[in-house]
C-alpha cells in the first residue's frame, strides 16, 4: 500500500521518522461496530470488552473512544487492567472477570471496580469484605452453564439460591452472567442448550439485570441479550460467525515497508531451512515484520499479504525480524522500497490471516508486540 500514512495519536517504541511496521486503529470504526451492537441487541446495553489491552489495539484509547460514544460499562480480565483504565473513565462501571481473589480485595475497593465472582468462595469473601468496611459493596455473579471454565456449578448455584439473602447480605448483586461456548457457531444446539440453563439459574435468584452474550451472542438474536451484551472481537472488526458479509467493520489494519527487492533466477531458496524454492524467474519483497512483532510465524509458506490490494504469498519461512513475499504478479510501479504490505485490513481480513496461521483471529490482534507503533485514526469508519 503507497498511500500517505495516517496522522493521530502515536504508541509504540518508534522516536523516528521511519516506522519498519505500524498497527492503524481506527477508532471511528470501533465505535461504529459498537453501534451495530446497539442496533442488533437493543433495548439491551452495550458494554466494551477491552482486557488484553483492548484486544491489542490499546485499551486506553479504545476505552476513551467508546466512552465518548456514550458506553458506560467495561470488562477487563486482570485487576492490574482495571487500575490501569478507572483514571480514564473515572465514572464508569468496570467489571473485572477473574472476580474477588483475597489478595485482590483492597485494591478492588479502592479502585471502584467489580469483581465478577466465579464461585461461593469468592462471593464469601466479597460478603466479608463489604462488612469489615461497613459498605454496600457491587458485585457481578458468574454462572457456568456449560463452558466448565469460571463461574458457579450447579451444586453451587443450588446453595447460593437456597441462603440468597444471607450470603448476599452486604452485596448489591448489580449483574448475573454466563458464556457461550459455541456462538461462533450459529447451528450449535449448544447455544440453546445455555439458553435455556441461563433462564433456569436467574429463575432461581431474585430479579437481577442479566448478560449472556459477547460478540458471537450479539449475532444470534435477541433473546440472547437480556439486559447487557459483552462485544469484544466484534468492536475490533472480527466476523466472528464467518459471514458472507461481516457485519463489523475494519478496525485494525497492519502494514510493515519493504526493506528490499530482487530478481531471482528459478530453482532458488528462499529463507531459513530452503522451504521455499523458486519455479520460475521470481521477485521477491523482504518486509520488516517478524514474528518478534507478532506476526504468526505458522504462515509461512501458507498465508498472504497484499501490495495495494493485490493477494501476494509469504515465500518461505517467518523469522525473528523479517518476511519475505513472492511479489511477481504485482506491476513494477505499483512496488518499491517505499511500499507497505498490509497482513491483516482492507484486503487481508483478520479471519483469512488466522486460518493461514492455524489459529484465530483473538491470536492474530493480542500477539502483536509493543515492537509495533499503534497510530490512532478518529472520525467514522
Amino acid at each position: 500500500m503507497t498511500a500517505g500514512r495516517p496522522t493521530g495519536i502515536v504508541l509504540g517504541m518508534s522516536n523516528t521518522d521511519f516506522e519498519a511496521a505500524r498497527l492503524t486503529v481506527r477508532l471511528g470504526a470501533i465505535v461504529s461496530n459498537y453501534r451495530v451492537c446497539q442496533r442488533l441487541a437493543g433495548p439491551a446495553a452495550v458494554a466494551g470488552v477491552v482486557k488484553a489491552d483492548g484486544y491489542g489495539l490499546g485499551a486506553a484509547a479504545v476505552t476513551k473512544a467508546l466512552a465518548d460514544a456514550g458506553c458506560d460499562t467495561f470488562f477487563v480480565a486482570r485487576l492490574e487492567e482495571g487500575i490501569q483504565l478507572r483514571p480514564i473513565v473515572p465514572h464508569a462501571r468496570i467489571f473485572v472477570l477473574d472476580g474477588a481473589m483475597p489478595d485482590s480485595v483492597p485494591a478492588l475497593i479502592t479502585h471502584r471496580l467489580t469483581p465478577v465472582l466465579n464461585s461461593l468462595g469468592q462471593i464469601a469473601g466479597w460478603n466479608a469484605a463489604a462488612q469489615e468496611t461497613r459498605s454496600t459493596l457491587d458485585a457481578a455473579i458468574h454462572i457456568d452453564t456449560g463452558m466448565n471454565r469460571l463461574g458457579l456449578a450447579g451444586d453451587e448455584l443450588s446453595l447460593l439460591a437456597s441462603d440468597w439473602n444471607a450470603r448476599v447480605e452486604n452485596l448489591r448483586p448489580v449483574l448475573l452472567m454466563s458464556h457461550l461456548a459455541c456462538a461462533d457457531d450459529p447451528k450449535a444446539k449448544m447455544n440453546s442448550v445455555q439458553l435455556d440453563r441461563f433462564h433456569t439459574a436467574l429463575a432461581m435468584l431474585p430479579p437481577t439485570p442479566a448478560s449472556l452474550s459477547s460478540s458471537g451472542g450479539v449475532l444470534l438474536g435477541k433473546e440472547y441479550a437480556f439486559d447487557l451484551v459483552r462485544p469484544g472481537i466484534g468492536l475490533y472488526g472480527g466476523n466472528v460467525q464467518n459471514l458472507p458479509t461481516n457485519p463489523f467493520s475494519v478496525a485494525a489494519v497492519l502494514t510493515a515497508r519493504v526493506l528490499q527487492l530482487r530478481r531471482v533466477d528459478s530453482g532458488r531458496s528462499v529463507g531459513y531451512g530452503a522451504t521455499f524454492r523458486t519455479k520460475w524467474p521470481t521477485v521477491l519483497a523482504t518486509v520488516a515484520l517478524g514474528y518478534a512483532d507478532g506476526l504468526m510465524r505458522a504462515i509461512g509458506n501458507q498465508g498472504h499479504a497484499a501490495v495495494s490490494g493485490r493477494r501476494v504469498p509469504v515465500a518461505g519461512r517467518v523469522s525473528m525480524d523479517l518476511v519475505t513475499l513472492d511479489v511477481t504478479s504485482v506491476p513494477a510501479d505499483s512496488i518499491s522500497t517505499e511500499s507497505e504490505v498490509e497482513f491483516f485490513g482492507d484486503t487481508i481480513s483478520l479471519e483469512e490471516a488466522a486460518k493461514a496461521g492455524n489459529t484465530a483471529a483473538y491470536e492474530i490482534l493480542t500477539s502483536l508486540t509493543p515492537r509495533v507503533p499503534r497510530h490512532y485514526e478518529e472520525g467514522s469508519a
